[in-house]
């Protein structure tokens, strides 16, 4: 007997002797594409069409075949299938509503990609017609909410978001996708939260509600009222947040883990034991091989959670498992249209794992934590401006943490110590530090840690200003707090002196080439004000007077870098040229350093030349210090 191949929605038998056939479905799409009405010949057209298994790479592929006035002259039978979709979904028959939901992921994408060129109008006025449009929204909208509150098939919620995130993103850019005023219009907010609060649904659909949520917020949220911002804004039901919570602790956990693995592959690979034999000369090079891509949906969703809502600052801290030593089984995803993006959500068991019980011999994490990991993975590499940007996000984010009041308690909390294995950057000057030997201490230190790796990691050609600037700040924020709280931090702050006098230094040995793309002296009055902190408050936030001794010693030590620096900014600032003011403020800011530099140098110098030593250890100069 002669096989049956579906192939481009025919029917084509083996033998050559006969023509090939066309499935039902794609002669009713050709019908459809007719100028002619299709029900005019067929009465039970648009019944019997629902009842077949969409073809979508048909349907999408002949949208893209016709040119504008082609598809200008069936236009009337794309509204006409728009609105028959639409009322497919008030069916009581499952199958119809599943076929009417993919069909209208077919067209929104299909007519959007045909008409990138064109405005937001006349793609409404293509799927639905002017003077439908409003109603055919808020029935459609209206359809999706029951669709996804009812307790009905999880298969038909999944492809209810799915919908909508294709409706979200068939635009570049969302603000320019005229459409969403009708989803703004009819609201879905309450639905999601609906998912997001039920850990059944969660463990189904969490993650693209989520991703759902952070695209709607973000609609021109900075040119007219956002119903979906001041909704967001105001939730303060616990359950809801804790799953939203959730859903990104677990999408960033499972990018964490992936990352993991890789760099373990690779670590026990042919390279590794290359490199063991000849060196580490080439291990920058190594590591840029190692790459997982990032998840931007979830981390700006974290972002508008933390940036609106106060009530969400708590779920940062709720302690669960650590959610990459749990493994689970992971079922098959179902087939739904391709998620945006480019984003690929966690399977639901591996979401569902943050619910088990803790285990004594399972370290506890929480969202800050699994964060703050995935930032120092991110924020590694920067070349790539993909991953510039999402670096950016991330000390955008870490931003609003430190500026938080509640945050800021629960980061500097003694109570709270976890130890946090955050990524570093291999580099040819350093060994990798063991795992076991982290300690553990309050998260501020964590952070506190990253901040000190992005500083010493990337003093590079292309120079990220931008992210040095954040960094910086984010570091202003902790100490103002300290100093407010009058919070002692038994941290190394040592490391992230000399992380900052090293940026100085870079700054000033590459001085022409940065200052034609950058000014450097935001920056290095930033850094300056620091060091202005610790020497004017930091007897109420440094832990010892032993730390403000230390605190001395480095800056003495390092004088001939503050001394480079002060003859920098006075020559540009006694210059009338583009950078005068900013320079000048630099060169006033330096005043307490250069007292500091002044009052205790002579007498150092003087004590080694009387004792005949070269160079004094640190003891010896804390000692002429006190004295």
């Amino acid at each position: 007997m002669a096989q049956v191949e579906k192939r481009g929605g025919l029917l084509r038998k083996s033998s050559a002797s006969k023509k090939p056939l066309k499935e039902k479905v794609v002669l009713m799409y050709d019908e459809i594409f007719m100028t002619e009405d299709p029900s005019k010949c067929s009465p039970r057209f648009w019944e019997e069409l629902f009842l077949m298994k969409v073809n979508l790479e048909y349907l999408e592929g002949k949208l893209e075949s016709l040119d504008g006035e082609e598809l200008m002259k069936i236009k009337d039978n794309i509204n006409c299938l728009f609105q028959h979709c639409i009322q497919a979904l008030g069916e009581e028959h499952p199958i119809r509503v599943v076929n009417a939901l993919q069909t209208l992921c077919a067209l929104i994408r299909g007519v959007h990609q045909k008409n990138k060129s064109t405005s937001g109008f006349d793609i409404i006025n293509m799927l639905m017609g002017f003077d439908k449009a409003e109603l055919c929204m808020k029935n459609l909208m209206e359809s999706l909410d029951s669709l996804l509150c009812a307790e009905g098939s999880e298969s038909l919620k999944s492809l209810c978001l799915k919908l909508l995130l294709c409706l979200v993103t068939v635009t570049d850019n969302i603000s320019q996708n005229t459409i969403l005023e009708y989803v703004m219009i009819n609201s879905i907010f309450e639905a999601i939260l609906q998912i997001l609060s039920h850990p059944p649904s969660r463990r189904e659909h969490g993650y693209d509600a989520v991703v759902l949520l952070a695209l709607l917020v973000n609609y021109r949220k900075y040119e007219s009222v956002n119903p979906y911002i001041v909704k967001l804004s105001i939730v303060d039901d616990e359950a809801t947040l804790n799953g939203m919570g959730l859903v990104i602790a677990q999408a960033l956990s499972e990018y964490n883990r992936q990352y993991k693995d890789k760099e373990e592959e690779h670590q026990s690979g042919f390279f590794s034991a290359l490199t063991n034999m000849v060196g580490s000369m080439f291990i920058a090079d190594a590591h840029e091989k190692i790459s997982v891509q990032t998840n931007e949906a979830i981390l700006l969703a974290l972002y508008e959670a933390v940036h609106l809502n106060r009530n969400f600052i708590t779920v940062l801290a709720q302690s669960h498992p650590e959610m990459g030593l749990v493994t689970t089984p992971v079922s098959p995803a179902p087939t739904t249209p391709a998620t945006p993006l480019g984003t690929t959500p966690p399977s639901s068991d591996v979401i569902s794992s943050v619910e088990l019980p803790l285990d004594a011999d399972v370290q506890t994490s929480n969202l800050l934590i699994t964060f703050l990991k995935y930032s120092s993975i991110v924020m590694q590499d920067t070349k790539d401006e993909h991953r510039l940007h999402s670096g950016k996000l991330c000390l955008i984010i870490l931003t609003c943490i430190a500026e938080d009041q509640y945050a800021n308690a629960f980061l500097h909390d003694d109570n709270m110590n976890f130890r946090v294995n955050l990524h570093r950057m291999p580099m040819r000057h350093r060994k990798k530090a063991a795992d076991k030997n982290l300690p553990c201490r309050p998260l501020v230190c964590a952070v506190l840690d990253l901040m000190v790796e992005f500083i010493v990691t990337h003093m590079m050609k292309e120079f990220p200003m931008d992210l040095y600037v954040r960094c910086i700040q984010v570091v202003h924020k902790l100490l103002c707090y300290q100093k407010k709280c009058r919070v002692r931090l038994h941290y190394t702050w040592r490391e992230l002196w000399s992380a900052l006098i090293n940026l100085l230094k870079f700054l000033m040995s590459n001085e022409t080439v940065l200052l034609a793309k950058h000014n450097i002296f935001t920056l290095a009055l930033m850094i300056v004000n620091l060091f202005n902190m610790f020497i004017t408050y930091g007897d109420t936030f440094l832990p010892t007077p032993s730390s403000y001794d230390e605190l001395y010693y480095e800056i003495i030590r390092m004088h001939q870098s503050f001394d480079n620096l002060y003859s920098m900014v006075l020559r540009l600032s006694t210059n009338a040229g583009q950078w005068k003011e900013a320079a000048s403020k630099v060169t006033h800011a330096l005043v307490n350093i250069r007292a500091i530099i002044n009052h205790f140098n002579p007498k150092i110098e003087s004590y080694a030349a009387v004792n005949h030593i070269s160079q004094l250890s640190e003891e010896q100069g804390i000692l002429r210090r006190s004295t």
